[in-house]
């Protein structure tokens, strides 16, 4: 079996183009498992055009709470998804990670990957000096902030996680704030969990927010982690910029 992590940087496109891209590549990894060469497979990283992107599942649309005016006037487009959740917002200084995995070749039951995505961009997060958590029932990663009104303690999401499987092998998966414009996240209804906070590494650290190359090179290096005890490395020195 292949071991190695394709990492490939897509820079900046729109999501339609990159979610061709994510099929084509998804294509690819079962190629690879039919010839009976199977591979771990590759992780796409790339910044978005704004974009919200509206999953299938019954009530999404009602969550996008912007005008067809106001999302013009903002240059936000919509975008139907595939993924699993609810809606979401990517835009510009927003880090989007795509890995195409083979989840047989890993071993790793749909649980479990959300699990290591989660710990990959809680790790991230902790190489900065930002103390990330889980929260039940609520996918994603969250950071403690000041006491709310009343007193009471409130978290904010720092990184949104939605993914799909195809023949086990993953698509989609986590997009984590960095110096993302969060005025763009009041367009809608963040996941379908109203009166939840969203933040940024920028909005937390001030001055002290990594850049987003920075953020990348942390994101690649828990990736590899994450799966270094199934026989994974990431390809570092490959990256590919940028492109295929």
């Amino acid at each position: 079996m292949n071991e190695r992590l394709r990492v490939i940087d897509l820079g900046r496109m729109g999501y339609r183009g990159a979610y061709d891209l994510q099929r084509a590549h998804v294509e690819e990894v079962l190629a690879s498992r039919e010839a009976g060469e199977p591979e771990v497979g590759r992780l796409l990283l790339v910044e978005h055009d704004p974009v919200i992107t509206v999953s299938g599942r019954r009530g999404a649309e009602g969550h996008v709470l912007a005008s067809e005016a106001a999302l013009r006037a903002a240059g936000v487009a919509v975008e139907a998804t595939d993924r699993g959740g609810d809606v979401t917002y990517h835009g510009p200084g927003q880090l989007v990670a795509y890995p195409i995995l083979d989840l047989n070749a890993q071993r790793l039951r749909l649980h479990e990957y959300v699990r290591l995505l989660e710990s990959a961009a809680i790790g991230v997060c902790a190489r900065f000096g930002v103390r990330a958590h889980r929260e039940p029932g609520a996918t994603g990663v969250w950071v403690a902030r000041a006491e709310a009104e009343g007193g009471r303690p409130e978290s904010a999401k720092v990184c949104a996680i939605g993914v799909r499987v195809r023949r086990w092998v993953s698509m989609h998966g986590l997009a984590i704030n960095v110096t993302t414009d969060l005025s763009h996240f009041d367009l809608i209804v963040p996941c379908g969990l109203a009166g939840r906070a969203v933040t940024s590494l920028e909005q937390l650290l001030g001055g002290a927010c990594p850049s987003m190359e920075a953020v990348k090179g942390a994101l690649v290096d828990e990736m590899a982690s994450a799966l270094a005890g199934r026989g994974a490395a990431a390809d570092g020195d490959g990256w590919t910029l940028p492109g295929r």
